[in-house]
């Protein structure tokens, strides 16, 4: 399996930006698939999850209502579309993928440790 970022850039504060990820090597719609972000200086931390058939989806409260994830198993890609970004949003934009069992996410959807595969990131910029 293998996992493409793309999409990221530089946005001014209150803007929209969307990153995608493309998923090749494998069975996409057999995986969960999630967003997780790393600021420098700081952790990576978790931002969104969609289960296998999007029947359900997850965020960081930081992210609520501001930030959308959503897959098309057709085409083998994951969207995440952030508006209202802040300049608190800047860090490099990490695409998971978690083998499904369900259809629903795992309990453990915000654990790094949950998901098999990793993209290499991209960046997003917010500036103030």
């Amino acid at each position: 399996v293998r996992l493409v970022e793309s999409g990221g850039g530089l946005v001014q504060g209150g803007g929209s930006l969307s990153v995608l990820c493309s998923f090749t090597g494998g069975t996409f719609s057999g995986y969960a698939m999630g967003w997780f972000r790393q600021a420098p200086g700081k952790e990576r931390e978790f931002v969104a999850a969609i289960s296998v058939s999007s029947i359900e989806t997850s965020y960081a409260d930081s992210v609520k209502d501001r930030f959308t994830i959503s897959r098309d198993n057709a085409k083998n890609t994951v969207d995440l579309t952030m508006n209202r970004l802040k300049p608190e949003d800047t860090g490099v934009y990490y695409c998971a993928a978690d083998l499904a069992y369900s259809d629903r996410l795992s309990p453990y959807f915000r654990m790094q440790g949950s998901y098999d595969y990793w993209g290499q990131g991209t960046q997003v910029t917010v500036s103030s």
